[in-house]
C-alpha cells in the first residue's frame, strides 16, 4: 500500500495569528494536526510542541524497529509520546507566566501496510471517503458531543449550538491527558481527511465530501476545503491533512511537488 499526502493550514478571515500547526513525516507516515488554545501567542506555542514533539519522538521509535510492530504497540508508543508532550506543554505553562492556560487538540494517524491507527484529544477530527461514503471516524470530546450522546440535543440543532469549541479534553491542560485511539483498516482509494474545527465548523460533512469528489489533486482538494471555510466567513484558523491510499505505485518526484518539496 502506498499513500500520497498534502497539508495546507490558512489563518482564516477573522484571527490575527494561526494556532493551528500541522506536521507530516512521510517516511515513518505520521500526520499530525493540532489545534492550540491560550492567551496571546500561547496557542499556537502549544500546538507547535504538540505536532513537533510527537513526529520528532513517535517517527524516531517507528524509524528504530516500529515498521515491524504489532498494532498493540503502535497504540501504546502513540499514547506515551502523547502524554511525553502533554507533560512538556504543562509544565511550560506553569513555567512561565505568558503561557498559562495554554494548551491544544490534536489529531494524529500513522499509516502502515493495511491499517490505519487514528488517535485524538477534543474535537480536531479525522473523516473518511471511501467509494463516495463520506464518515467521522473520531468522536468528539467536547461538551456539545456529550449532549447529543446524552439526547439533550438533536444533530441539527447542534450546526448551530453557540458552545461547539467547549472541549473536555486537551493537551497541556491537566499533568495527565488519555489519547483514544482506533485501527482501522485501510483500502485502495481511501482518502483521509483530518482538519481543525475552524474547517468542520464552517463547512457542513456533505460540501466537505463534494468537494474531495470533484477536485483533482490532493494539493488542489486542501485549497478547497480551505477556500470552502473563507467563505463561509473564516471566522477561526483552518487546517487539513489528506493522506491518500493506493495500491499503486507513486513516483518520488510526484509525492515531493505534492508536498512542495
Amino acid at each position: 500500500m502506498n499513500f500520497e499526502y498534502y497539508c495546507l493550514t490558512d489563518t482564516g478571515l477573522v484571527r490575527d495569528n494561526n494556532e493551528d500547526s500541522v506536521a507530516l513525516d512521510t517516511e515513518t507516515h505520521i500526520a499530525v494536526l493540532a489545534d492550540g488554545m491560550g492567551g496571546y501567542n500561547a496557542g499556537e506555542v502549544a500546538s507547535a510542541m504538540a505536532t513537533g514533539f510527537i513526529k520528532t519522538e513517535l517517527g524516531r521509535w517507528i524509524t528504530e524497529g516500529g515498521f515491524e510492530s504489532s498494532p498493540r504497540e503502535l497504540r501504546r508508543a502513540m499514547e506515551v509520546c502523547v502524554d511525553n508532550a502533554n507533560r512538556s506543554i504543562f509544565n511550560a505553562a506553569n513555567a512561565h507566566a505568558g503561557y498559562a492556560g495554554m494548551g491544544t487538540t490534536l489529531v494524529m494517524g500513522v499509516f502502515m501496510e493495511g491499517r490505519a491507527m487514528i488517535g485524538h484529544v477534543g474535537d480536531s477530527r479525522c473523516y473518511r471517503l471511501r467509494r463516495g461514503e463520506f464518515v467521522q471516524i473520531t468522536r468528539d470530546h467536547s461538551l456539545l458531543q456529550e449532549q447529543i450522546d446524552a439526547g439533550l440535543i438533536s444533530l441539527e440543532q447542534a450546526q448551530y449550538a453557540t458552545h461547539k469549541n467547549l472541549v473536555t479534553r486537551a493537551l497541556g491542560v491537566e499533568d495527565s491527558v488519555q489519547l483514544e485511539v482506533n485501527e482501522f483498516r485501510v483500502e485502495d482509494g481511501d482518502l483521509f481527511l483530518f482538519c481543525s474545527d475552524g474547517l468542520s465548523d464552517m463547512v457542513r460533512d456533505e460540501r466537505m465530501a463534494t468537494l474531495l469528489v470533484t477536485a483533482g489533486t490532493l494539493e488542489e482538494k486542501c485549497h478547497a476545503l480551505v477556500d470552502a471555510a473563507n467563505d463561509s466567513g473564516g471566522r477561526d484558523n483552518i487546517s487539513v491533512i489528506l493522506t491518500q491510499a493506493s495500491d499503486r505505485q507513486v513516483r518520488k518526484g510526484l509525492l515531493s511537488r505534492m508536498l512542495g518539496r
